[in-house]
């Protein structure tokens, strides 16, 4: 497959109140198409999240929205503008980081978290430098993620994330 040059066509979602933010990789095709983060039905981050957070699964973007902003969850992505063939963050070229500072302006982010490797390196290349901050790496709720069930994922990010939304 080749690579098309993408611009980053979601928004952020951020209130004044968010404690951490969660930061993937770029859009899947899905994604891009829906308007809104994780739209892949077999990607398991709402899943993992609402679990993490003993909330109902949330099925509408609004629903979406508001489980976030009402549990101080933050969520972006690290890259704005790339070359990806579909959906791969393996094909990314030409990497362009988002720009974070607004949101950790606007917010008393406490920790930052980036779901899965290919998040992780682009935050720590391009966003750590400008920013000063580390981030926690988690693992992915991409399907590509085959290694870790649901039930792993859940504790995992439940373990990173609510000492630090408490």
């Amino acid at each position: 497959m080749e690579r098309t040059a993408q611009t980053h066509p979601i928004p952020p979602v951020f209130a004044p109140d968010s404690r951490v933010l969660i930061l993937g990789s770029f859009p899947s095709v899905k994604s891009r198409e829906a308007a809104f983060f994780y739209a892949h039905p077999q990607n398991r981050f709402w899943r993992v999240l609402s679990a993490v957070l003993d909330e109902p699964l949330p099925l509408t973007v609004p629903e979406k929205t508001a489980l976030l902003l009402r549990r101080g969850v933050a969520l972006w992505d690290v890259v704005a503008r790339c070359e990806i063939a579909g959906s791969s963050d393996a094909s990314l070229a030409r990497v362009e980081a988002n720009d974070l500072a607004p949101i950790l302006r606007a917010a008393p982010v406490r920790a930052i978290f980036c779901n899965g490797g290919a998040a992780y390196a682009y935050y720590r290349r391009l966003c750590r430098p400008l920013l000063g901050r580390d981030a926690i790496p988690l693992p992915s709720t991409s399907p590509a993620n085959a290694r870790c069930s649901l039930e792993e994922l859940t504790a995992v990010w439940r373990a990173a994330l609510l000492p630090f939304l408490a």
